[in-house]
């Protein structure tokens, strides 16, 4: 009997126990509910203003693309190859493809918008630059699908300031010789890097290729059109804000070129993507390059990787070098030396990832060129890695590369 009594009141103690838990914890998940509910509200409130924010910053078609959510790792050191947009969307693709699963290349940097102005896609009609649009890449899905499962890093190309295109579309936004859009000895039209109008137009395409799931933007001829120096006093243009008469037209052009860079990668920062830009590899070697209106360093500080032009048959007697086209190996090296420096002069440098030769220049004269292969290509590699610089790209406009070519020598 007292055994049982005992075990009825050790259960009903433990059953008072049991209640008073039972309460405590009905006070506590009222305390949170309100607590909750408030935090709720918060967060509900944080979040209306957050897409309130980001409304102004990002397009409303944010979900244009549909399969732009793919995942791809940044390579151990980037090695790309340039490929048109007829090559992106043509058959010439796989044989990029079988290049690069054969060798250590991994990526791929394909034209969006071209240095005429096209598109290489077709754009949602009520977009300002849709007549642009060629059906060259027709499913930009399927191939983004199709490098995300052969690991091949996309980079997308996006042309800035030469664009005949948009300049005889908006003549007002370009530079006029008289009453006529201006033209350079090869009849190509630049859009002006004064006017904030031209800095959306290629931003918003930025963001177009950052949807469709482009890990990374890179922006070419961010520039005003070489020998400008030479006809700014000439040529009719808007200043737009950079018109303040105490600075003189060298630094205006810097300026506005250096602030569109800024302006793109803040306005790219949502999308979570790596912002590069090409630039003209005597930049480095100046302060400044006065006409086109380049500074290597003030560029290098707003982007995430610097891709310097700096094939041999581009540069005059430099360094020493007579005949530079001759001379890959040395004329690769000086540079990468003198590059080193000036990066290390900043508190952020971004990664180099050179543009190198893969072509045969010609056009130099007999004398002044040698044909470019295998054992060219590796030396201006080898150049590069010996100075510390693992990243590279390879330029060929037709997208012909040589076969054979050890990329990690």
């Amino acid at each position: 009997m007292n055994g049982g009594k005992w075990k009825r009141e050790e259960w009903m103690g433990r059953m008072r126990i049991v209640k008073q838990l039972i309460l405590l914890n009905l006070l506590a998940f009222s305390a949170w509910s309100a607590e909750a509910s408030a935090e709720g509200r918060q967060v509900k409130l944080h979040s209306e203003q957050k897409i309130s924010i980001e409304n102004k910053e990002v397009p409303a078609d944010m979900n244009r693309f549909p399969g732009g959510n793919y995942s791809f790792t940044y390579p151990d050191a980037v090695r790309g190859v340039y490929v048109t947009g007829n090559s992106a969307g043509g058959s010439k693709y796989q044989e990029l493809v079988q290049l690069i699963e054969s060798t250590d290349l991994n990526a791929m940097v394909i034209d969006i918008k071209d240095d005429r102005g096209n598109l290489t896609y077709l754009p949602d009609e009520s977009k300002p630059y849709a007549k642009a649009g060629m059906n060259l890449i027709k499913n930009p899905e399927k191939l983004l699908k199709d490098m995300e499962k052969r690991e091949i890093y996309p980079i997308a190309r996006v042309v800035v300031f030469k664009d005949s295109y948009l300049a005889n579309k908006k003549p007002e936004w370009s530079f006029k010789d008289g009453e006529e859009v201006w033209k350079n000895g090869r009849g190509e039209s630049f859009v002006n890097p004064f006017v904030k109008e031209v800095w959306d137009y290629n931003v918003d395409i930025a963001i177009e290729a950052a949807k469709m799931g482009f890990e990374e933007i890179q922006f070419d001829y961010v520039r005003f059109p070489e020998g400008f120096e030479r006809r700014d006093n000439e040529l009719k243009y808007s200043v737009g804000d950079y018109g303040d008469k105490a600075v003189d037209n060298v630094q205006h052009r810097v300026n506005a070129v250096t602030d569109f860079v800024a302006y793109a990668k803040e306005k790219l920062e949502p999308y979570d993507v790596e912002v590069s830009v090409d630039i003209f590899g005597y930049s480095a070697t100046l302060p400044e390059a006065p006409g086109i209106g380049q500074n290597f360093s003030k560029i290098s500080e707003h982007v995430d990787v610097i891709s310097s032009m700096i094939y041999p048959s581009h540069w005059t007697s430099y360094f020493g070098i007579t005949k530079p086209d001759l001379e890959p190996y040395q004329l690769i090296k000086e540079y990468a030396k003198l590059e080193n420096k000036k990066l290390d002069e900043l508190k952020n440098p971004p990664v180099s990832r050179p543009w190198i030769q893969d072509f045969t220049a010609t056009w130099l004269g007999k004398g002044n060129y040698m044909p470019y292969g295998k054992e060219e290509v590796e030396a201006q590699i080898k150049a590069l890695n010996e100075e510390g610089i693992d990243e590279f790209l390879l330029w060929n406009s037709g997208n012909r590369y040589t076969p054979g070519v050890d990329y990690t020598p």
